[in-house]
């Protein structure tokens, strides 16, 4: 789709040069990689920025592009300045006050996602289900799903809907962390199966599509519930996403599923159903040819038997993690994979070590974690920070803790995570038994005046 008066972008087509739109996507896609970010780039998108159709490219594209061509401006790539594009974003964004929006499953401000409303929003009969995947009429889910006719055909744009919802979501817990999302997440979770339910597709690859969309959408709400303490509802989420990898015979989103559902049987006590998860995940991942994903999984599994105390079995584990990470990133590696970097690799080894109880091991492994943690990722560096909180104070580091608990208030201000919260609670009640020291004493008393504000807001 061209809209009418696109004025082409040759500044963008001229930075391509000889390369075809499907290897300068990929070439998007691995810088994206470099810098944290995510992005499905493809070659319809580069031809989409060519034809004027994308005037101004989204943050994540943005982020991305600067990256790839260094002293270059958006203006110098080709793009029309934010404020000057058209859509409901921009006009709210022009008019409101210099203050960043809360966290939103709405908030596109870009040329992209007006195009893709459009789309999606005249395509008649679905319209009811684009409500619920966050394009704007405001109607509950339930409706959706009931509005959505039998045997309606899906085509590409209900499928980018879908598609578009999960890095939406991935984006904001990135950003802000679970516990503002889940309930508004849980919305387009609800029509992408119901488009799955209620519609056929014209092709197969279509159908494939939304299968893996639908499913790494339950992905991504489940994770919404473990990581704001929802176990079971988490718990429901993983599980659909495995039912539908079984029934599209998709390897990718099982691997998926498994990887989270070992995380989440970690999480809450079940070690031995982690490893088994963990386990099924690398049977799942054998033929994908990403040799990252088959370290996350070993660092699952690591995670599992470090919790069952079988030392011997996580330092095996964490063996093939370390071999299969140091083979590096590739074209073949997820798409959400893209948080799973050194920093996050040293994380999961802190943790391993502090389920058994070495706490220098894991003291070292986390602080190298927020050493190297990109700080665009706020969530996850709340989360490392946490982790070392806790092991420093385990391993007798009071004033250390101290330190880095006040880091992590810092970051709660902008991410809601009760397991992050969690955690540090815990660091929390084994410094108590050190409260005389200044540095903890000033860390304790922080933590109950932000604890009691939190009880009790302001009206």
């Amino acid at each position: 789709m061209v809209l009418t008066g696109a004025v082409p972008n040759l500044a963008f087509r001229r930075l391509r040069g000889p390369r075809s739109a499907g290897e300068f996507a990929a070439a998007v896609r691995r810088s994206a990689r470099e810098i944290g970010e995510q992005v499905a780039c493809d070659a319809r998108y580069i031809g989409r920025v060519e034809s004027g159709e994308i005037r101004c490219p989204n943050y994540a594209y943005e982020r991305v592009f600067l990256h790839m061509f260094p002293g270059l401006t958006l203006a110098d790539l080709g793009f029309s300045a934010r404020e000057t594009v058209r859509g409901r974003g921009a006009r709210a964004a022009a008019d409101a006050p210099d203050t960043p929006p809360p966290p939103t499953l709405h908030s596109d401000t870009d040329e992209e996602s007006d195009v893709l409303r459009r789309v999606f929003m005249t395509s008649g009969t679905t319209a009811m289900a684009a409500a619920s995947l966050g394009f704007g009429l405001g109607i509950t889910g339930v409706a959706a799903a009931a509005a959505v006719p039998p045997q309606r055909r899906i085509g590409e744009a209900e499928v980018t809907a879908v598609e578009k919802a999960v890095r939406q979501i991935r984006l904001l817990d990135d950003r802000h962390g679970a516990g503002r999302l889940y309930r508004r997440a849980a919305q387009p979770l609800r029509a992408a199966y119901a488009l799955l339910d209620a519609g056929t597709t014209t092709r197969r690859a279509t159908s494939d599509r939304l299968h893996a969309g639908a499913g790494e959408l339950a992905i991504s709400v489940g994770w919404l519930a473990h990581d704001s303490g929802r176990f079971d509802d988490a718990r429901s989420h993983y599980a659909e996403a495995l039912a539908t990898a079984r029934v599209a015979g998709d390897a990718a989103l099982e691997a998926h599923a498994f990887c989270n559902a070992s995380f989440l049987a970690r999480d809450t006590g079940r070690p031995r159903e982690s490893v088994r998860a963990a386990e099924a995940g690398q049977r799942a991942a054998a033929s994908l040819g990403s040799p990252r994903l088959l370290a996350l999984l070993a660092l699952r599994e690591a995670g599992g038997r470090a919790g069952l105390g079988d030392r011997g079995g996580c330092e095996r584990a964490l063996g093939r993690a370390h071999e299969a990470f140091g083979r590096g990133p590739g074209d073949t590696d997820p798409e959400w994979m893209t948080f799973f970097r050194e920093a996050e690799l040293e994380m999961l080894e802190a943790q391993c070590w502090s389920a058994l109880g070495d706490w220098p091991r894991a003291v070292r492994h986390a602080r190298r974690a927020t050493q190297l943690q990109d700080p665009h990722f706020t969530r996850n560096l709340a989360l490392y920070r946490a982790e070392l909180t806790t092991d420093l104070a385990q391993a007798g580091s009071a004033a250390e803790a101290a330190a880095a608990g006040h880091q992590v208030l810092d970051l709660l201000g902008q991410v809601q995570s009760s397991r992050i919260r969690a955690m540090l609670d815990g660091a929390v009640r084994m410094l108590r038994v050190r409260r005389g020291a200044p540095d903890v004493t000033a860390f304790l008393e922080r933590y109950e005046e932000e604890a009691r504000a939190q009880e009790h807001p302001a009206v």
